[in-house]
């Protein structure tokens, strides 16, 4: 089964929520992880479930980068506030790093999503 993780930083998180709502179908033919809010708020907004990682500034994103480490996923759809200084901004430079190490489709806004999303 295709396995997609799902993060948004706060401000984007309106914007994944209806980007899934979107490919809610699709979607729902993967096995879907995410950050811990993300993941709560996809879960309660949407009937999608998600496994939930820790929250990405207590080493969520840390997490999935494990994950892509391990070559357990197929893509990340990670919508990033470009705008926005992140705390954690080192762990999330970590994650886009190893997504390029490891080849792992990553999608940093919704055109690129929509791409991983069809390509998949």
């Amino acid at each position: 089964m295709t396995r997609i993780a799902l993060i948004a930083h706060d401000e984007k998180k309106p914007d994944l929520i209806e980007f899934v709502r979107q490919h809610e179908k699709r979607l729902g033919e993967c096995d879907l992880i995410g950050t811990g809010t993300t993941g709560k708020r996809i879960t309660e907004e949407t009937s999608l479930s998600v496994e939930r990682m820790a929250s990405g500034p207590l080493g969520g994103d840390m997490m999935i980068g494990a994950e892509v480490a391990k070559e357990a996923l197929d893509g990340v759809i990670f919508l990033r506030d470009p705008l926005r200084a992140q705390p954690h901004e080192p762990d999330i430079t970590a994650l886009l790093r190893i997504c390029d190490v490891h080849d792992t489709p990553l999608a940093t806004n919704l055109a690129s999503a929509a791409c991983l999303i069809e390509g998949i």
